[in-house]
């Protein structure tokens, strides 16, 4: 019988990033998950303020070389790799110098969101994408996690499930306590479209604030995971709305097997 195989897209991951409850889920679940005897691949941004040559992370030539168009203009795709060797798990950087050649990760020095932030979601989540289908690795689950990912169950479900890579991919996206203030740039909804994907399909985006990417990840996902002990009040009323599998947020001692069982049951479906 062949591995699950688990595909994991992170906002934040340890010990590239400072310690959050999520850069703590993002580096460990992924170890808990293959130490239960499924296979992973796990991505995230390859933010300016991670040290390459500490980290030790190095380009993979054979993956990168691609050009992804957002707004008529080419961005060249960079994958870096990164082993933490404990774990034995390898994590996958999407880089490009526009988009993550600065010193701060989402907002600057004083707080204020990237100007640019609606183009650097949707370069690293059709990055990832992209890479995926260039490593020829189908997944049976994609698993997401923080509001810099959320584009991914759009893309997944609506555009990309013409591939045969992703087709039977069922899409679990978690939720935490990582709102932003202010709305991401309204031409977020021109930038997205891609071969496949309707205005009917963006409706979502004409406002594109915290709780309307949220709700649009929730809409194309298969199941939701509560990441957070507290979270957005008006998605955290969405969720009671839903006819989906939703499972509630798990302490750091439970959540490893709890999300591991969940991804069998939504499997099972």
């Amino acid at each position: 019988m062949e591995k699950t195989r688990v595909l994991f897209v992170a906002q934040e991951i340890l010990p590239y990033l400072e310690e959050s409850p999520m850069a703590k889920i993002g580096r460990y679940l992924p170890q808990g998950i293959q130490e239960r005897g499924k296979e992973i691949r796990t991505f995230m941004p390859r933010y300016g303020s991670i040290n390459e040559r500490r980290n030790q992370l190095h380009e993979v030539i054979r993956l990168s070389g691609m050009n992804l168009i957002i707004d008529d203009i080419d961005h060249p795709l960079i994958i870096k790799v990164a082993s933490i060797q404990q774990a034995r798990m390898q994590i996958y950087f999407i880089d490009n110098e526009d988009y993550f050649h600065r010193k701060f990760t989402l907002t600057d020095k004083n707080g204020k969101p990237f100007d640019d932030n609606d183009e650097r979601t949707v370069f690293f989540t059709r990055g990832v994408l992209e890479t995926v289908k260039k490593l020829g690795w189908g997944p049976d689950i994609v698993h997401c996690h923080g509001w810099f990912t959320s584009l991914v169950p759009v893309y997944l479900k609506r555009a990309y499930n013409i591939n045969p890579l992703f087709a039977d991919a069922k899409m679990i996206f978690s939720v935490y306590d990582d709102d932003f203030s202010g709305s991401l740039n309204p031409a977020l909804i021109e930038k997205m479209k891609v071969e496949g994907l309707t205005n009917k399909d963006l409706a979502h985006y004409k406002t594109p604030d915290y709780v309307s990417l949220i709700k649009a990840a929730i809409e194309d996902s298969d199941a939701i995971i509560i990441g957070s002990e507290k979270i957005n009040p008006e998605i955290e009323k969405y969720l009671k709305t839903i006819k989906k599998p939703v499972l509630d947020y798990q302490d750091e001692e439970a959540y490893i097997d709890a999300y591991s069982e969940f991804y069998d049951e939504i499997l099972q479906g």
